[in-house]
């Protein structure tokens, strides 16, 4: 009598090659950011994650759509900074319209990963940008940010040489959408997105931005009832990436100076949830959420005479907070434009 083993669901050729372009991706980013003692590692460590993880190709469309992102969240952060920070109501009305853009860009599809790259890096320059110390100069906060856009595109591309795929990939064809969705989509989004802004300015939470960043990466969804979803996904995957990181550091004990030890642990983590994300449709899910944890748990806490407990506990902690708030949030304002017939989002009701 035969008996059959059932097993679990397995990477094809080309999900295999994207789960080593984003391990090797993210690991090198992160290397060469610690070996030259650049600031700002997060960037250097999220961004591969970001472009290799939500993009399973690489064409001169995308390269130019993160360029894109990129120049516009520096030449943003550089007006908003530099002109209109002594006038928080201004500066908080700016936000909201920047946010608007882009959010529209994601959700009309025309340009969905400029606008979805563009959001991340403007909440996280934003943030980083309003607690440099008066007399100090943005200007470094934009040359790192810059210079781990270039480099990701750099790492990318030879990513994608080392590990190409296999077979051609379907393209994906975005539905189109009524009107009155794309503008309760973007009205909500911006409008949730721009309130996080302020609470994180208002509550002085400086240490805070992977709380803020989780705030805005569950909006990707774009509406309410994809948001709960992914808002719990993302609760999910942070308290994964969060147990990672403490196991990490359980292995690293004091030999975080070494750098070859975090960035084989970097590296075998990165694989193992890419390979997780992949499987789960390489939307931004479970997975993804664990590897952006660590990721920023990595580049932002990770160093010379530095662990990651205390930053894990208080990360975990820090986003849940953030995400049930913004979820309150979301459904708040998902009711309130569904009241009226020129923003009623028609998908779900």
């Amino acid at each position: 009598m035969t008996q059959v083993v059932s097993q679990g669901p397995q990477l094809d050729s080309n999900g295999l090659r994207q789960a080593l372009r984003i391990a090797g991706g993210c690991t090198i980013g992160f290397a060469i950011s610690k070996l030259m003692n650049w600031p700002n590692g997060i960037f250097f460590t999220v961004y591969p994650m970001l472009l290799l993880g939500m993009v399973p190709t690489l064409s001169r469309g995308v390269i130019n759509q993160f360029i894109a992102s990129a120049a516009f969240s520096a030449f943003i952060v550089l007006i908003i900074q530099g002109l209109f920070s002594h006038l928080p109501v201004v500066m908080t009305l700016l936000v909201f319209g920047i946010f608007r853009f882009l959010f529209h860009k994601m959700s009309s599809g025309s340009a969905f990963l400029f606008g979805a790259l563009g959001v991340v890096s403007l909440s996280i320059q934003l943030h980083f940008s309003s607690y440099v110390d008066q007399g100090s100069s943005i200007y470094p906060l934009i040359l790192s940010n810059g210079l781990a856009i270039i480099l990701t595109v750099i790492i990318a591309a030879i990513m994608h040489g080392v590990f190409p795929d296999v077979t051609a990939r379907p393209g994906r064809v975005m539905p189109a959408k009524p009107k009155e969705s794309i503008r309760h989509e973007v009205l909500l989004c911006a409008s949730v997105a721009t309130l996080s802004f302020v609470v994180f300015q208002v509550l002085d939470l400086q240490d805070s931005i992977s709380a803020q960043a989780a705030s805005v990466l569950i909006l990707f969804s774009l509406c309410w009832k994809a948001a709960g979803m992914a808002g719990w996904q993302r609760a999910i995957g942070t308290l994964i990436g969060c147990n990672a990181a403490l196991l990490s550091q359980f292995f690293l004990y004091n030999h975080t100076d070494f750098l070859l030890f975090p960035v084989a642990i970097l590296w075998i983590l990165s694989f193992v949830f890419a390979r997780f994300h992949i499987l789960g449709g390489g939307i931004p899910g479970i997975g993804f959420g664990v590897l952006t944890t660590f990721g920023i748990l990595f580049g932002q806490s990770l160093g010379p005479r530095q662990d990651l407990i205390y930053s894990a506990l208080y990360r975990f902690s820090s986003v849940s907070v953030a995400i049930i708030l913004s979820l309150c949030a979301v459904y708040v304002m998902h009711h309130l434009l569904n009241r009226f017939s020129a923003t009623r989002h028609h998908t779900f009701d």
